[in-house]
């Protein structure tokens, strides 16, 4: 009986335990999904955790993943053992490091958690395209099926390398095996160190550069000598399979568990044999096992070192029976004759036919196939239709399988309802709101029934890549046998809903068995949730006679002060309905996972999750199921009918979680989806939403300004088209001169709107009467929600105002312009996309964006639906996002396209003229397209030049005619957060500044790397607690603003919308205006920051008011007039560093953790600030001088 931990972990937590146990040096670059490996790594060593020497970790994090494997690479060369954790494009930009690292023969495992590589669209989920795309590189590669053997693989290979002196790629499959929570056997020091032993480690060392024995590499060689040098690798690669054999025999004697390069499992006389690699293994053996009990003659060959391919221990391992092959890759190679793994198999088959070592009496049939690619299910029933398919008398070859392919045939049919699990395995699905905690809560609850019972358990959670807001189901199975099910729970005996909306928009219990259990977390009690549902809900409860069971969360965490977060509340209901554990135990192990879990937050957090225990199960119900379904409500269509063709036939069916069912041919051919789509989605997932009071209201438009969904709209109209309003519609008369006779409407978009808050916390007009109310309050959602639909929908009907008669440079009338930004996936008060919302507002029907990977990609281009949209004339943003790397140099391209075309157009123009007309000619060539009006009025010119081309028949005029467009202003907008601006595209980004290209750079500051889950970026702020930064952030914030003011060419601006919305809105005016680069830096506070978002823009202000972010702007175009161009736009620091900090967790929890350490970077920090606004005031006065006019005598002097 082992004595070692059993221990509830993920395969990257797995990964990370041995990388970090068995390494000196960590250089990482987060990326989903292998970002955790790093931040566990990080964490470790910020609180002194040793590897098995004794020695304590370095862990540094590089600007990029290309910095990363640099460093990595140098770190090998003078002698540490160092690893790093990778994934899809990360380690795309590591390629050239590989090469050499292989090259030189030197020993090191690199962890990545295998990605989707980018192509028609980004994909953070798992397959094995980025493997395949380095397996070139000279690296071996070794995969993990299961969490249990990633942690054992990772010791194989750091073991295998030391001794093949081949470095290793050890890859698992992002998402489905790198977050996974398993119940594994832990390793243990003595167990690395028999693996490792100390002569190897020595010989590492002694192949290091060293001054006292020095050699040199990286010579630059001709072609007499190159070819010869690069072969002499070869013995080490041909030893190199054995070496990792010997690696498992060794790891099997000391731990117990034996693995091979190839491992067969199935019918020793077996004739049809899968052969694969990755986390589908697990899905394929359930399936043979399942098969083999029907007298099935099949197997599963599972692939381990898929690099150096061993030929040999391949063909020793497939049975001499077989007579079919069907290789599966998760992978696909357009325009190759077969995916990798199948053109191996065919190649060593191929070989061993030539050499007399095939088994088989004859060359058995192969086929390929593609599965899984993107984490796309793979399920038993898919392993099913694989060997059928071998069955036939031609097997389709070049098969897909999980899809449906109506345009290439290419995919085999399967049966949906083919099970494999048996019924002693208890299956439970938990449906959650992203942000609310759900998936944190079942996180803890696997671990505690993993940790606490003798059941093997597996916890698995489902997201889309919307930044919250959107549906989390957790899959949570736990039996007596260890369990291989890697693919999601297709019939369940628990469901829980936690929130009540969800059952109007998703079958919540398709998957529910009879007899099941159904807990749902109800605004509503008892006696009245029952007629509350769907009719369709309640016929199923009945007809498949469910135990029901509700509590009203939502009231619990008000009243225990936990927000909109139910998660604490729902997991304490599981565990008193389920019984897994007695009830009493099940509490304490529920309070020991919340101390562990929100400890280094404060004892305040932990204070209110015990209370939310405590309280729950006083509010548990049993709702008795009445015999007749007899509810009036019935399924809303999942879009309006009203949608267009793609949204009704495409679009709808992804929102309704039905993605899966469409076919190849529902698709755009090359990504381009339409925009305007997020309209129609309808999330209703606010329990609260502002309602406005007419009365207070002082007509300002802050409200509409801070809305981060666009979903608060403010019109001036005439008041003839309230002829047709609503009873329930509000209006009143429009202020100011220029809107006399105008009515007014300040309008909330009651399905779209996330109850975020923002809007309440900026009013400034407070009710006299009432004074705790404002001119916008919160209000509850489902009473008002039908009035207010029948409100938005008129609303939306109503006139725009002429946007070029609108004062663009006042908050009130640029909130007259309708947004081309709306209804995002974003956190609900998230800081970045007002700044977005307003760039749509101001330029959005001329604008161009390009957009970094990160955070406003994912809530900018996510399916199901898009949220950039057009105006009643079709106009509106088009965007696009190529990397997170070269976002600045793809904006860049932009406008050489722009530029350029532009000036063919006018040479064509020009050369055209005398057909054109001389008139029409000097209009477009002379237009002033500076304003509104002018761009206006140059828009008709190009409309009437249109009109002339058409009847003519010159080929000059069918090349104007494709150009003709460009001659209209167009605005590039270069968008993306911190990570991109000041680390992994800084680079390109200051190139891009430096070229006096006429691009606008919007830098969306949340000081974190917000995208891949708050990982330090060199915007963090001194003193922050950041993933990768767990002691505090030792350094000072890079000064990307001053960086971009050395230049003297580039329009420069700092802001904060919450601190000053008029200096932001002339902030953007300014940099557009300006004809050349310009960048704005703008502070977006950020759920990474721990605050109450309904708070961020008092965090702006009291941010400001600390100095740690000073407003200011720089306008070349002022030098230029011999004006001072710097304006400091923010007064001397009002309040202490330390007092501002002490209101943001990031900062708060390292006072808990390290007080000395925290109040010593407090006080630097705020010497820092103290410096800095000093610094800027000079620069203000300095600029002064510098750009004083010159005196008369100093002119005559002169």
């Amino acid at each position: 009986m082992s004595n070692r931990n059993k221990v509830m972990i993920d395969g990257n937590e797995a990964a990370a335990f041995v990388a970090h146990k068995t390494n000196e040096v960590c250089a990482i670059y987060p990326i989903t999904p292998s970002s955790n490996m790093g931040e566990w790594a990080d964490a470790w060593s910020a609180v002194g955790q040793r590897n098995i020497w004794g020695t304590v970790p370095v862990v540094a994090e590089l600007q990029s993943e290309g910095g990363a494997s640099g460093a990595v690479h140098g770190a090998l060369q003078t002698g540490s053992l160092t690893t790093t954790f990778t994934a899809s494009q990360g380690l795309l930009l590591m390629i050239p490091n590989m090469y050499k690292i292989a090259g030189e023969l030197t020993s090191t495992v690199f962890h990545v958690s295998a990605r989707t590589v980018a192509a028609h669209a980004l994909s953070i989920f798992g397959d094995h395209s980025d493997i395949m795309a380095v397996r070139q590189t000279g690296f071996a590669l070794l995969a993990s099926n299961s969490v249990q053997e990633v942690m054992d693989t990772a010791l194989i290979a750091q073991s295998a390398t030391l001794h093949a002196r081949v470095p290793f790629v050890h890859f698992f499959d992002g998402f489905r095996i790198s977050h996974e929570v398993m119940k594994i056997e832990e390793l243990t020091d003595e167990d690395m160190h028999a693996m490792l032993p100390d002569e190897l480690i020595a010989e590492h060392r002694r192949r290091a550069l060293s001054p006292e024995k020095p050699v040199l590499r990286g010579t630059a060689q001709n072609p007499d000598v190159f070819f010869q040098a690069r072969e002499t690798v070869n013995p080490f690669y041909a030893a190199c399979p054995d070496h990792v054999q010997d690696a498992m025999d060794r790891f099997a004697k000391i731990v117990g568990r034996q693995y091979n390069l190839f491992d067969y499992v199935g019918a020793a006389d077996a004739e049809r044999v899968i052969v694969m690699m990755g986390s589908g293994c697990g899905a394929a053996e359930e399936t043979v096992e399942k098969l083999l009990e029907q007298g099935e003659k099949i197997g599963l060959l599972k692939v381990r070192l898929f690099r150096p391919f061993s030929v040999k221990h391949f063909i020793n391992a497939l049975p001499a029976s077989t007579k079919s092959i069907a290789v599966l890759d998760r992978t696909k190679e357009p325009g190759a004759a077969g995916e990798p793994l199948y053109q191996d198999v065919i190649t060593a088959l191929a070989e061993a036919m030539s050499e007399g070592t095939l088994p088989m009496g004859s060359f058995p049939k192969v086929v390929g196939g593609r599965y899984g690619l993107s984490s796309k299910e793979f399920t038993p029933t898919m392993v099913k239709s694989v060997f059928d398919n071998l069955s036939a008398p031609t097997p389709k070859n070049h098969f897909t399988v999980g899809i449906k392919d109506d345009v290439t045939n290419s995919s085999l049919d399967y049966d949906p309802n083919w099970r494999v699990e048996p019924d002693d395995v208890f299956r439970g699905m938990f449906y959650g709101l992203g942000a609310d905690g759900t998936v944190g809560a079942n996180k803890n609850s696997i671990k505690i029934i993993g940790e606490e019972t003798d059941f093997s358990a597996q916890g698995y959670f489902v997201y889309d890549s919307k930044k919250s807001g959107s549906i989390t189901t957790s899959h949570l199975r736990f039996g007596p046998r260890p369990i291989r099910s890697t693919y999601l729970i297709e019939t369940a005996n628990f469901v829980a809903c936690h929130q009540f909306t969800f059952l109007e928009k998703y079958d919540m219990l398709s998957r529910i068995v009879e007899g099941g259990v159904f807990l749902l977390n109800s605004p509503y009690g008892m006696d009245e949730v029952w007629d509350k549902m769907p009719r369709a809900v309640q016929q199923v409860i009945i007809d498949k006679k469910l135990k029901f069971y509700i509590i009203d969360g939502y009231s619990v965490a008000e009243a225990t002060g936990m927000g909109a977060r139910v998660n604490t509340i729902m997991q304490t209901c599981f565990f008193a309905i389920s019984g897994i554990l007695p009830k009493d135990d099940a509490i304490a192990k529920i309070k020991t996972s919340i101390k562990k879990t929100y400890g280094g937050k404060g004892d305040k957090i932990v204070q209110m999750n015990y209370n939310a225990v405590d309280q729950t199960l006083a509010n548990l119900h049993e709702v008795p199921v009445p015999a007749v379904a007899s509810s009036k409500i019935e399924l809303p269509p999942t879009v309006s009918e009203k949608a267009p063709d793609f949204v009704r036939d495409v679009t709808a069916k992804i929102i309704a979680g039905h993605g899966d069912d469409l076919p190849v041919s529902a698709f755009p051919v090359d990504g381009t989806f339409p925009t305007g789509t997020t309209m129609w989605e309808k999330r209703n997932i606010a329990l609260e939403i502002p309602a406005w009071d007419e009365v207070t209201c002082i007509q300002c438009g802050k409200c509409a300004m801070v809305c981060p969904h666009a979903t608060i709209r403010i019109k001036v109209y005439d008041e003839k088209e309230l002829a047709a309003a609503p009873s329930t519609f509000k209006s009143c008369d429009a202020r100011g001169k220029e809107y006399e006779g105008l009515k007014y409407t300040i309008q909330v978009a009651p399905e779209d709107c996330t109850g975020c808050a923002l809007c309440v916390e900026v009013c400034p007009a407070k009710n006299k009467s009432e004074v705790r109310l404002k001119a916008i309050n919160m209000v509850p959602q489902i009473p008002i929600r039908e009035q207010e639909r029948e409100n938005w929908d008129f609303f939306l009907n109503l006139p725009e105002y002429d946007r070029t008669k609108v004062k663009l440079n006042t908050i009130q009338g640029s909130q007259l312009l309708q947004p081309l930004f709306e209804f995002s996936g974003a956190c609900s008060g998230c800081g970045e996309t007002p700044y977005v919302k307003l760039a749509s507002q101001l330029f959005g029907d001329r604008m161009i964006v390009a957009n970094a990977t990160g955070c406003s990609s994912i809530y900018g281009g996510n399916l199901p639906t898009t949220p950039w949209t057009v105006n009643k004339d079709g106009r509106g943003p088009a965007w696009s996002n190529s990397l997170f790397e070269d976002n600045a140099e793809f904006g860049f391209g932009f406008r050489l396209t722009l530029d350029k075309q532009e000036q063919f157009a006018k040479e064509m123009i020009m050369h055209l003229a005398g057909e054109i007309g001389e008139d029409l000619v000097r209009g477009i060539l002379e237009a002033d397209q500076t304003s509104e009006l002018g761009i206006s009025q140059q828009r008709e010119r190009v409309q009437a030049l249109k009109e002339k081309l058409r009847s003519m028949t010159a080929p000059e005029a069918t090349r104007l005619m494709s150009v003709a467009d460009y001659l209209i202003r167009r605005s590039v907008w270069i968008m993306g957060g911190d990570g991109w601006a000041y680390d992994i595209g800084f680079g390109g980004l200051d190139h891009v500044l430096a070229s006096g290209k006429n691009v606008n750079v919007l830098v969306m500051d949340t000081e974190v790397y917000s995208n891949t889950g708050g990982q330090m970026s060199k915007a963090t702020p001194l003193g922050a607690v950041a993933k990768f930064a767990a002691g505090g952030k030792p350094i000072g914030k890079k000064d990307l603003g001053l960086i971009a003011m050395s230049y003297g060419n580039v329009y420069v601006a700092s802001v904060a919308m919450g601190s000053n919305d008029t200096q932001t809105l002339r902030a953007f005016l300014e940099a557009e205006a300006y004809d050349g680069p310009s960048l704005i830096i703008a502070y977006s506070h950020c759920i990474a920051h721990g605050i109450d978002m309904s708070k961020g823009m008092e965090h702006q202000k009291a941010l400001v008011d600390s100095g740690m972010w000073p407003l200011y702007r720089f306008n070349p175009v002022l030098a230029r007039e011999g004006k001072n161009p710097f304006k400091l736009d923010s007064k001397a620091p009002k309040i202490p560093v330390k007092e501002f900090i002490s209101t943001e967790t990031r900062f708060s929890m390292l006072f808990k953790s390290k007080p000395d350490e925290a109040n010593r970077l407090a006080a630097i920090a705020q010497e820092e600030v103290t410096k800095r606004y000093q610094y800027f005031s000079h620069l203000e006065k300095l600029y002064d001088t510098i750009n004083a006019p010159a005196t008369a005598e100093a002119t005559e002097q002169a």
